[in-house]
């Protein structure tokens, strides 16, 4: 089966794809470069004019006095400002391509990235896939504005070669030569291009990509007591980076000399011709000085010439690596345009939306139903995990993770998935939202089919809170909002339902309190009840908590389930005669403590992704023997 991993987007797809999204930067920085370029044919004729005056050669030769030499000067240095400000301009241009190129490539990467089912990882570490974003595509948006350049001074070395021409043949001929040895140097030296810049550049991403994790463990190192080790690996990783970079570099300097001297070699064989032939008098002063103004810079064009070529063999590794961080995106869609919010279209109105999806009768839910419902780790065919890779890559599913599993969850109930650690409870969470994909099954809510589970359930029909949270190190305001209107939530409720005001009061700056990353200024409590209001501000028919309550203290705890659970009036679950109150959220809760498993109206008992046992806490404290063991602690540390 045909895989998008198999396909690669063209180079100059990717190019000309990036050219035509910001089009007017592009034409300014073709524009001011050619001229830049250009502009060197003026001086040299200019010479050969005043020198065949200053001589009496050539048919429309004047006196001497008709073209002084301050004239000359005047022209010249308005040339050189005339080249001074078509660089400035094109450089402009260039800039303003280079980063909207970049910023839409990495738009399209992190969207991507964000569509995938959420539960699987990256297929690169985190400090690699930054490395990649940054310096990877910010090569690739820059390489467009070499063709400017490249045009000039191809432009340029086509006019000088012409008058040349006109000029000395056979001299001009030489001129020729250097383009031969590009033509063989570059056939020799494609290949390696490719294998030493992959292997240099994903040095570089080994070393990031370690530092990243060191950075994210750095307790568990210590714990470990594994400095020492890890330093001395560090080392080993920075060698190679060391030795791979120089290797690179090296090839890569050689490469350009070996372009550089042929331009120098043919300078020189012309130089030498061009002075036998004014010796023989077949050339004059004014050609001279016309050639030696124009030679210099026609010569670099085979130079020129070869660093594109070599160019274009690094950016080939660039695209590959960075489609290999979104395998399951089309090619083409790396390039694909949108909107990336510049300054410029900020300044004019033109400005994201933060999507809010107010709640309607549409949303609301009456029962959710699952049938059937499968997952199965996808293993390598050598029988490596994939830590949830895609099958599409020359994997097979093996054992299950979850067997068929289905239940029923009615509006307004307190569902509660417990069993012993490994039994997999946060895989059937991570299946029914689709941060997994099933392997089979359905989901049904209120009867209708759920045919992507990982766009449907969102606010304001779903909302979750994972095992670990992620907070931001931004303010904890805006972490409990992540974007959402505060004139349109009830921010103080949320707070208030997920027990958090006191610990608020305490803050140094209260809801303005910087958390830093991954929320390290809070405590671990501080953490989940953060991100429990955050859920709760949502407002979501269906609230989903993973082991949300593992940091609290059991008071604490209590106090959150309660206060989740009372209903508009105030009054308690355990204040009404029904089973069911219409009124309350309905949750779907991992735990096994006792605080949790108290509030159930039905409990799902897990064991090696089966449900072992169904029930209310009674039934199953009577009749199974894993509830047993989860309600006197026997597992799992219960509180």
């Amino acid at each position: 089966m045909t895989t998008t991993a198999t396909k690669q987007l063209p180079i100059r797809r990717g190019v000309w794809a990036l050219v035509r999204f910001r089009p007017g930067f592009f034409a300014v920085n073709v524009i001011f470069s050619s001229i830049w370029l250009v502009t060197r044919l003026a001086p040299g004729w200019l010479e050969k004019l005043f020198y065949d005056e200053l001589t009496g050669v050539g048919a429309t030769a004047v006196a001497p006095s008709a073209v002084t030499l301050w004239q000359i000067l005047g022209v010249l240095i308005a040339i050189e400002l005339a080249r001074l400000a078509s660089d400035v301009f094109g450089q402009w241009g260039g800039m303003h391509l280079r980063n909207a190129a970049a910023s839409l490539m990495r738009a399209n990467i992190v969207q991507a990235i964000l569509r995938k089912p959420g539960a699987q990882p990256l297929p690169v570490p985190s400090g690699d896939a930054i490395n990649r974003l940054d310096a990877d595509l910010g090569d690739f948006a820059d390489f467009p504005t070499w063709t400017p350049e490249v045009l000039g001074h191809g432009l340029f070395t086509l006019a000088a070669l012409v008058i040349m021409l006109n000029i000395a043949p056979a001299i001009t001929l030489v001129a020729l030569l250097p383009l031969v040895g590009v033509f063989f140097l570059n056939r020799f030296a494609w290949s390696r291009f490719l294998r030493y810049g992959h292997e240099s550049r994903s040095a570089d991403s080994k070393v990031t990509a370690f530092l990243g994790e060191i950075f994210g463990a750095v307790q568990a190192v210590k714990v470990a007591d594994a400095e020492r080790g890890s330093m001395g690996y560090f080392q080993t990783l920075n060698e190679t980076r060391r030795r791979l970079n120089v290797r690179y570099a090296t090839f890569l300097a050689l490469f350009h000399a070996a372009n550089d001297h042929l331009g120098d070699i043919a300078v020189a064989v012309m130089v030498l011709l061009a002075g036998t032939a004014m010796a023989q008098g077949h050339f004059t002063i004014g050609e001279f000085a016309l050639f030696s103004s124009y030679l210099f810079f026609a010569a670099r064009f085979p130079a020129t010439i070869g660093s594109y070529l070599s160019e274009i063999a690094q950016q080939r590794v660039v695209l590959d690596r960075a489609q290999a961080l979104v395998p399951h995106m089309p090619p083409a869609d790396l390039v694909a345009h949108s909107e990336i919010y510049e300054t410029s279209r900020r300044a004019a109105g033109v400005k994201p939306v933060v999507p809010f999806v107010r709640k309607t009768a549409v949303h609301r839910l009456e029962t959710l139903a699952v049938q059937n419902l499968s997952y199965r780790y996808p293993l390598p065919v050598n029988g490596n995990p994939s830590n949830g890779a895609n099958t599409d890559y020359g994997l097979r599913n093996t054992d299950y993770a979850l067997h068929p599993i289905s239940f029923t969850i009615p509006r307004g109930s307190f569902t509660v998935i417990t069993g012993r650690i490994g039994a997999g409870k946060t895989t059937l969470l991570r299946v029914l939202l689709g941060l997994l994909p099933a392997d089979a099954g359905e989901i049904r809510w209120n009867g209708e089919l759920v045919t992507d589970p990982a766009t449907f359930f969102t606010p304001p029909r779903s909302a979750y809170t994972p095992q670990t949270p992620r907070l931001f190190s931004a303010p904890l305001r805006d972490n409990i909002l992540m974007g959402l209107p505060e004139t349109e939530v009830d921010l103080t409720g949320a707070i208030h339902r997920a027990v958090l005001e006191q610990d608020i009061a305490q803050l140094e700056n209260g809801l303005e309190t910087v958390v830093g990353p991954r929320g390290v200024r809070l405590s671990g409590g501080q953490v989940q009840r953060a991100a429990a209001a955050r859920m709760f501000i949502r407002d979501a028919e269906l609230l989903v908590f993973d082991d949300l309550s593992s940091a609290l203290d059991v008071e604490t705890e209590q106090q959150l389930w309660q206060r989740m659970r009372n209903d508009e009036s105030g009054m308690m679950k355990e204040e009404s005669n029904a089973s069911l109150h219409p009124s309350l959220p309905t949750c779907l809760v991992v735990s096994h403590r006792r605080a949790a498993l108290q509030q159930a109206d039905q409990i799902i008992v897990l064991e090696d992704g089966r449900i072992a046992a169904q029930g209310t806490l009674d039934e199953l404290l009577a009749h199974s023997d894993v509830m047993q063991e989860l309600w006197h602690g026997k597992v799992n540390g219960n509180k």
